[in-house]
């Protein structure tokens, strides 16, 4: 949709003999930010596709994507691994810089997402903390419940963008019965743990597929080689990390710190 939507609003535009200047100009967008929204890297914002749609005598073809373009909370390129998300019946990941978005707080999030680069307009960082948050669910209200495994390295527990309202938060959810939260100490830190982030999923149909995220891509997949380097990986980690138990008091220990 971000891509179907940037391609129409090219050919629009286009057609109108409005340059890309133009739409930036009067849309208060640089004509980088236009340029991205056109080859479907940034989505096309309510206010560009309103312009545009004046600018290019669209007759309100351009703005009717405002509707269809709300719901894609996510980047394109993390649309998949979404999907299958909310059809799996079990998760596993380790996570070395971030806490993990399903067991991140609001403030966290916007922290996060209010800093990246290139910068994001207003209306897209609401609607991708919206879709954060809306992830959260498959911790409580999935029926039956999804099992969910989180390793997370201590060097993600000591950043400066983690408060103690964000350490109690892993303690809350870490006493959900369908949740495992384990730390990985720097004292147990091995070579696997270093080579970035990565998430396993298996669906109803047991399926199993690998997701690696990293700032120039990511990739979902299903290749048996690489799910099964995934989960060599991921045992690896998880046999080196604190039990949920001593993860548990590890985190309380952080939080009594003066």
């Amino acid at each position: 949709m971000w891509r179907f939507s940037g391609n129409q609003l090219k050919r629009w535009r286009t057609k109108a003999n409005v340059s890309r200047e133009q739409l930036a100009a009067a849309s208060n967008y640089s004509p980088d930010t236009i340029k991205a929204m056109e080859q479907g890297v940034r989505m096309p914002t309510p206010r560009v596709l309103d312009v545009a749609d004046e600018l290019c005598r669209a007759e309100g073809l351009l703005s009717a994507a405002k509707d269809y373009l709300s719901r894609e909370k996510f980047p394109p390129r993390a649309q998949e691994f979404m999907e299958r998300e909310r059809e799996a019946i079990g998760r596993w990941s380790y996570d070395a810089t971030y806490i993990p978005g399903l067991l991140q707080t609001k403030g966290y999030t916007r922290t996060l997402i209010e800093n990246r680069y290139p910068p994001l307009d207003e209306e897209t960082v609401e609607q991708r903390i919206t879709g954060r948050m809306e992830r959260q669910a498959i911790l409580t209200e999935r029926k039956p419940p999804v099992a969910l495994s989180f390793v997370i390295y201590e060097a993600a527990l000591h950043s400066p963008l983690v408060d103690v309202g964000q350490l109690r938060r892993l303690l809350e959810v870490s006493l959900l019965r369908n949740v495992a939260l384990q730390v990985l100490p720097f004292a147990r830190a091995i070579p696997a743990a270093l080579l970035g982030p990565m998430v396993l999923l298996e669906t109803r149909d047991h399926e199993r597929f690998a997701y690696a995220e990293g700032q120039l891509g990511s990739q979902l997949s299903a290749d048996p080689d690489v799910v099964s380097r995934t989960i060599e990986r991921l045992s690896m980690i998880r046999a080196e990390a604190l039990s949920p138990a001593e993860s548990a008091r590890f985190i309380e220990r952080m939080v009594d710190q003066p």
